[in-house]
């Protein structure tokens, strides 16, 4: 007896609603695009297509484990929540405890309902995540911009009739930052409507290819291009504002500096082709720029990332149909209207700046072997894998060693976690309901959707309690009463009825909360941000809630994006600053580097549409064929340097052998190495005979964008030589 239940794609950024076939002892038999949901409309990518595979994999942990010497053993819950507890009350100083968030946290509800509780009641300042090695630049200049980092606008894409696109392969990544299931489909609706997109790109990416144009530029030059155009703008009277802003005179002033002319030797783009890029941006009747993981990852990652809303602000396409807007997702609360700022705290030996409550990821090693008062002795990591995932992270598996006590959330013994003391393990994917709370945030058609669990839950606990029974423990109220998800929906009910002109203002908290849908705390949280939200039955603007996305198993169409900036906007002016000074002062650091000559040869990553971080290396039928670690070099390159076979890649943190894949997709004077990788010894079958190397033991910590904090993986300076050869580095 088999059954059909429908659930979101839990393995992207996408958002695909999936149809999964069950048998009686529940497992999965097959997997298909779901044509109901009205959002992906029955799109699916290999990865969703292996859910099942990835949910059943042997290898994932069922049960906690305790290490003893070079030993594991396999632990009753109790034990390993006691084990966690005696390991925090040995530290003691809660200034040398640390968290590690890993990318899997934005994709389930517990990263979302549970990480900020454990993260304060843990006392510290010492935060790191995936966000500093991927999309931090992004965040810091939207909140410079608009004064709240989660104000990022996508692209409209299917009204936009230009998409300019750099640094993003979505055919290949299905979108990030901007949630757009069917991205590949969106795009050649874009063209067949009339429409243009153009890509630009150290590689001739699958999205490359499908667009009407592909500019080759110099990894990590984009600001330069940006500048650019935004110079040609200025210069040809070409600026269109749609609205008021402040800083316009700043940034013209600025671009005066980057004339085509000049930043064309720097990005190895033509001045021609800079200038019309820019004036068929402006004389496109709507239109977008859209950056992605190959901008931020650079060394002026947040500069290009604020120059991409700057163009769109000056060509009059921020935040109008078919240009760049802003989701509204159904569980947007309306947050304090105060500046936003970054550097509140830095780190303890290099003194980089916080931002959005976190330190990058690049001084994390600092922080472990640096010795003197704060040094991080206590690490927790929840579902992240740093070791293959952070910059020189041959350096960072060296400094887990040094740890007095290590605890990780992760159904996998991997790179990270196999320095852990006790590894706490969530239950499958299906056992786990799922609402995309982050992801919504930057959808390009608002829409909501939850999936309740598929399987019930054995003997262990779901993830959202491991993550609620630590914070209990660190807070030291692990024990009878202690209720987090209590405590939480009463302080956010306490402050909704406190609120004027909230839709609950004035009601009783008590009555409220007995209102509240939900099987366990995290449902009953998902329900009242539901109802409070901008659909939500109590803000009196709708009747959105729990009840009604289970009545709706397919999800919920809400509607195309509409022009809402007056709502979004949090700066003390009330307006759009365009010229924040920590920019315009990084600008000067950008201009004095115009003349700086290139590196011969440079390294940037790759991504593969059947992979996705370190992850899934361990699902059969997502690795081999075209998902391999393999070197991407210009076959000119492959000539002069007298390559064949394989080649020894060397940096400044050190050097790695590997196959070589010539092809002429990729711009001289470039090599592509794909990250994630590395799996050499590893305990997961499927990923140890697929290893790989790691390109992050080739990537510099040292090297960071300045106002971000972010790590650089794009340009990084490499020698390429013949294996058996030596050079000098």
């Amino acid at each position: 007896m088999t059954s059909t239940v429908h659930r979101t794609c839990p393995l992207c950024e996408a958002v695909c609603g999936l149809t999964l076939t069950l048998d009686e002892g529940g497992h999965v038999t097959s997997v298909r695009g779901d044509k109901d949901d009205p959002f992906s409309k029955g799109f699916i990518c290999p990865k969703g297509a292996s859910l099942g595979r990835l949910d059943e994999d042997p290898d994932r942990l069922r049960k906690p484990l305790v290490r003893e010497g070079e030993l594991w053993r396999e632990v009753g819950w109790d034990e390993a929540f006691a084990a966690v507890r005696a390991g925090l009350d040995q530290v003691g100083d809660r200034g040398s405890v640390a968290v590690y968030l890993g990318n899997p946290t934005a994709h389930t509800m517990a990263g979302a309902l549970y990480a900020g509780p454990l993260i304060r009641a843990l006392g510290t300042r010492n935060v790191f995540s995936a966000s500093t090695a991927d999309q931090m630049p992004k965040h810091v200049a939207s909140g410079l911009m608009f004064g709240s980092p989660m104000a990022v606008p996508v692209p409209d894409l299917d009204r936009t009739d230009h998409l300019l696109m750099l640094g993003a392969n979505p055919l290949e990544s299905n979108g990030s930052l901007c949630t757009a299931p069917d991205f590949p489909g969106r795009l050649k609706a874009l063209r067949g409507r009339g429409g243009r997109l153009v890509v630009v790109d150290p590689r001739r990416t699958r999205t490359a290819a499908l667009a009407d144009e592909h500019v080759f530029i110099r990894p990590g030059t984009d600001a330069y291009l940006l500048f650019g155009m935004a110079h040609t703008l200025f210069a040809e009277d070409l600026v269109t504002l749609g609205r008021e802003v402040n800083g316009l005179d700043e940034v013209r002033e600025a671009a005066k500096h980057f004339p085509p002319e000049a930043v064309a030797r720097r990005t190895g783009v033509p001045a021609a082709v800079i200038q019309r890029l820019a004036r068929e941006l402006a004389a496109a009747r709507t239109a977008a720029v859209y950056a992605r993981i190959g901008t931020c990852t650079a060394e002026f990652g947040t500069l290009a990332q604020w120059l991409v809303d700057v163009l769109n602000a000056l060509t009059g396409n921020l935040d109008r149909p078919g240009g760049a807007m802003f989701a509204k997702p159904a569980t947007e609360s309306g947050g304090r209207r105060r500046p936003y700022a970054t550097g509140r705290w830095r780190s303890r030996v290099r003194g980089l700046p916080e931002a959005n409550g976190e330190l990058p990821v690049a001084t994390l090693a600092d922080e472990i072997e640096t010795p003197g008062e704060g040094r991080i002795r206590f690490l927790l990591t929840v579902a992240g894998n740093p070791v293959l995932s952070a910059p020189h992270g041959a350096r960072l598996d060296a400094a887990f060693e040094r740890l007095d006590f290590m605890v990780s959330v992760d159904p996998y013994l991997n790179e990270t976690t196999r320095h852990a003391n006790v590894i706490l393990p969530p239950p499958r994917v299906l056992q786990s309901g799922h609402y995309d709370f982050a992801l919504l945030g930057f959808a390009v058609r608002n829409y909501a959707r939850y999936s309740p669990p598929l399987l019930p839950m054995d003997d262990r606990p779901s993830e959202s309690q491991i993550l609620a029974r630590l914070a209990m423990i660190a807070s030291g109220m692990d024990g009878p009463g202690g209720d987090l998800d209590a405590f939480v929906i009463d302080e956010t009910l306490r402050k909704a009825t406190q609120t004027p002109g909230s839709g609950v203002e004035g009601r009783d908290v008590a009555e409220l909360r007995a209102a509240l849908d939900g099987r366990d705390g995290g449902e009953r949280r998902l329900d009242l941000m539901l109802r409070l939200g901008p659909y939500g039955e109590w803000s009196g603007k709708g009747d959105l809630s729990l009840r009604k996305l289970l009545d709706h198993p397919h999800g919920l169409d809400l509607g195309p994006l509409e022009p809402r900036l007056d709502e979004v906007l949090r700066t003390a002016s009330g307006l759009v600053e365009l010229a924040p000074p920590q920019l315009l002062e990084d600008v000067e650091r950008l201009r004095a580097k115009l003349e700086e000559e290139a590196p011969e040869m440079v390294l940037i990553g790759r991504r593969h549409l059947r992979s996705n971080n370190s992850w899934l290396h361990n699902v059969g039928p997502l690795v081999g064929g075209s998902n391999a670690c393999t070197l991407q070099i210009n076959p000119a390159d492959v000539a002069r340097l007298g390559l064949a076979g394989e080649a020894v890649v060397r940096s400044a943190k050190g050097q790695l052998t590997v196959p070589l894949e010539p092809t002429d997709t990729i711009m001289p004077g470039v090599v592509s190495l794909p990250h994630g990788w590395g799996h050499a010894g590893s305990a997961q079958r499927v990923a140890a005979a697929h290893a790989g190397v790691s390109v992050n033991d080739l990537t510099d910590e040292s090297a960071v964008d300045a106002p971000s904090g972010n790590a650089v993986f794009n340009g990084v300076p490499v020698t390429i030589s013949p294996t058996g050869v030596i050079t000098a580095h």
